[in-house]
């Protein structure tokens, strides 16, 4: 008897935590919700960067690509769906639940939670600074003659609402704020393709590749693939919002969020192929990586898509940061044993919003600026075997260790400045290394670099081009760093 009021005990205490939690507190959702909660998370300003991503794939590659990575994004989405209910009885309310039934309780941990909050803090933090340059960009837009502000006032004033936000309790209590953010994406995706074809195709046109050799060519074409790989994100987060959805054994969860699913890809669809078609069509090669860039005028509309920028970035950010705030919240609660209450959630969320306003102000010094000018880094980070820029100075200078320094630089910049030889004239930052006042020319390279950093410009050629793996032997071989 004692033991089953024990149990019971248990099971009511953990409904409770369960009631108030963000992700499970309330499942009232109906199934139009999962579409534009879906929309939101999924169609991110990468979306701007497709007739760039064009641009290095070329027609054939580039069509396929995109067509490829609906079906095959669409597909897995499915099947996310799908495994929600797999096992009578029980509901994997969050990723890393799923994660654990896969690979056992503790490794299902260690494997999904990490990655999981890599990629949802990573995108907070880079929202975070694409709402603050589009509101910059608003600002100097509609103001051109006014006062020049820093970047850094534009994205306190973005944090400063998402603090505000982060304490609406769970995604049903920001179900306005995600169908705004969803208009606001199909709204400057729609500005930026109709005003590229009112432009019509630009004089001169050019459909080839930008490269001038083959190993450009293929590492940009791996930047592409990195490119259109970001533009379908949105999958860390299916589970959580098929938790909101009621579920029974005669009407299963399964059923209303694959239909909104399903209409969450076919908006994405109508907002993907015209931008990254058209755009590429009218602009060749030229195309910059933002399409809005390279429209330039009419003035207005240009400021009107930033500000739709900034609404979508706003409902985006609460999307992954609900997911969050629920594993932060669920460690505090279950493993610390925190009492649930609006204090704890309170501080809790306001702290997380707060680190992540500091490291966006640190992330807009000229040195880290490169890596997240869009997508979390990712266009950098592959550009970066390519476009070999030196900023790790070892001992010695080895010529054929060039692309593993930029990798390695765009991977952990701390970890690289530490272990690099760094120059000793009191310059006290991540990338003093390499950032010396000189221009640097490697003639037996293979790769076209350009890059500003400490304000100087940094340009090499080479004409003999390696792979990757040969950079990485030659550079463990004969490179040694203290």
């Amino acid at each position: 008897m004692a033991y089953n009021e024990s149990r019971n005990d248990a099971a009511a205490k953990e409904k409770a935590i369960d009631d108030w939690l963000p992700i499970t507190s309330s499942r009232k959702a109906k199934w139009w919700c999962s579409t534009f909660h879906n929309v939101t998370a999924m169609v991110g300003a990468g979306v701007l960067s497709l007739p760039y991503a064009m641009a290095q794939l070329g027609w054939g590659p580039g069509i396929a690509i995109l067509v490829l990575s609906w079906v095959i994004t669409l597909y897995t989405l499915w099947q996310m769906v799908e495994m929600h209910e797999m096992v009578p009885g029980k509901r994997f309310d969050r990723y890393h639940e799923l994660g654990q039934h896969v690979f056992g309780d503790k490794l299902g941990l260690w494997i999904i939670v990490p990655q999981q909050l890599i990629v949802q803090v990573g995108v907070n933090i880079v929202y975070m600074v694409t709402g603050g340059k589009s509101l910059k960009k608003f600002h100097d837009v509609v103001c051109p003659n006014c006062k020049d502000i820093r970047l850094t006032y534009f994205i306190m004033i973005f944090a400063s609402v998402q603090m505000v936000l982060a304490h609406l309790p769970n995604l049903n209590s920001i179900s306005v704020i995600s169908l705004a953010a969803a208009v606001m994406s199909l709204s400057y995706s729609t500005i930026a393709w109709a005003a590229t074809l009112n432009k019509g195709v630009q004089p001169d046109v050019d459909y080839s590749y930008k490269a001038r050799t083959r190993t450009g060519a293929f590492f940009d074409f791996i930047t592409a693939l990195g490119d259109v790989a970001f533009a379908y994100a949105g999958h860390n987060v299916v589970l959580e919002i098929q938790a909101t959805i009621p579920s029974s054994p005669e009407k299963p969860s399964k059923k209303p969020m694959w239909r909104g699913a399903f209409l969450a890809y076919l908006v994405v669809a109508f907002c993907y192929f015209p931008v990254a078609l058209i755009g590429y069509w009218c602009y060749g090669n030229s195309v910059d990586d933002n399409i809005l860039i390279s429209l330039q005028k009419p003035s207005w509309l240009i400021a009107a898509a930033n500000m739709f920028v900034v609404i979508h970035v706003i409902g985006s950010y609460q999307i992954y940061a609900i997911a969050v705030f629920d594993l932060l919240e669920t460690a505090l609660v279950k493993k610390l044993h925190f009492s649930p209450s609006f204090m704890l959630r309170f501080v809790t969320r306001t702290v997380y919003v707060a680190p992540l306003r500091h490291v966006a102000f640190h992330l807009q010094t000229e040195e880290v600026r490169l890596l997240l000018d869009s997508k979390l880094g990712l266009r950098y980070t592959w550009r970066s075997l390519d476009d070999t820029v030196t900023h790790w100075c070892p001992k010695a200078y080895h010529p054929y260790s060039q692309g593993l320094r930029i990798l390695l630089m765009n991977i952990s910049p701390k970890a690289i400045t530490r272990a690099g030889q760094i120059w000793r004239e009191g310059i006290n930052n991540y990338f003093a290394g390499c950032a010396l006042g000189r221009k640097l020319e490697f003639n037996n390279s293979g790769i076209y670099v350009r890059v500003s950093l400490h304000n100087h410009q940094h340009d090499m050629q080479i004409h003999h081009c390696l792979g990757l793996v040969e950079v990485i032997f030659r550079y463990a071989k004969q490179h040694v760093v203290a």
